[in-house]
């Protein structure tokens, strides 16, 4: 494959972190659950464009996110929503098969998501233990994240373990069309970063053609002015500063 062609002091667009010859934000298509969620990200994950955690934040009706500082953790009062039982996702949880199928006069839970890797996931883990119960999802076949090779063979992006959960808890049609548009985020990255072949090979596997055939159609014609309103340079980004 090419090698990446997103640069620092590449011009970025404001909403989907794309340059604007990829932009996605047309395409953008909001998705209700009854599932209340929360995003933790690791402040060392908050200004990665490939972070499928923001991708929630800017799809999910209602989603939340919350950025993981270690100098000053979240408490439990900026995150847990009222009348909801709390379910923090990690594989060292209780099966969610365990807790289904939920009463039906109980509101759907709210679940929160750790987005970062494995070590800062484990670290913002030990700040929220105790918060809520430890909820292990059940996800089989490879992972459609084809942006960074996963540390564990067990291990997905929090996008999908988003779209596990919502069809853990029956919510199908959001599970599906938030699924859409996190394919529809990982193929335009690839092509950004000058992958052709790997994002052609990537729709093969996908919905994508058949649901957005005249959006992917401009997407891979197009040339977006840099002027437009809603694009800036976003880059180098800012490094975060050492805690050791």
């Amino acid at each position: 494959m090419a090698r990446s062609v997103i640069l620092a002091g590449t011009i970025r667009c404001d909403g989907c972190c794309l340059p604007p010859r990829w932009c996605l934000c047309a395409a953008l298509r909001p998705v209700v659950s009854p599932v209340a969620v929360d995003v933790l990200i690791h402040r060392r994950e908050n200004w990665r464009p490939t972070s499928t955690g923001k991708l929630v934040a800017r799809t999910l009706q209602g989603s939340r996110t919350h950025v993981f500082q270690r100098v000053d953790p979240p408490t439990r009062e900026t995150i847990a929503r009222p009348d909801r039982e709390l379910w923090i996702l990690h594989p060292g949880g209780e099966p969610v098969e365990n807790l289904l199928p939920r009463p039906a006069d109980q509101p759907a839970p709210q679940v929160l998501l750790l987005d970062g890797n494995w070590g800062q996931a484990g670290e913002m883990l030990r700040a929220v233990q105790g918060w809520g119960r430890l909820v292990r999802l059940s996800q089989t076949g490879a992972s459609r994240y084809w942006l960074r090779s996963q540390e564990r063979l067990d291990q997905f992006s929090t996008a999908e373990a988003l779209i596990a959960v919502l069809q853990s808890l029956g919510d199908m049609e959001a599970a599906a069309q938030f699924g859409l548009q996190f394919e529809l985020h990982v193929y335009a990255t690839l092509r950004a970063r000058g992958h052709k072949e790997g994002a052609e090979a990537y729709l093969k596997g996908s919905r994508l053609p058949e649901a957005f055939p005249e959006f992917l159609t401009q997407l891979n014609e197009r040339r977006r002015n840099p002027s437009e309103p809603g694009i800036s340079r976003m880059g180098p980004y800012p490094q975060p500063e050492r805690l050791d």
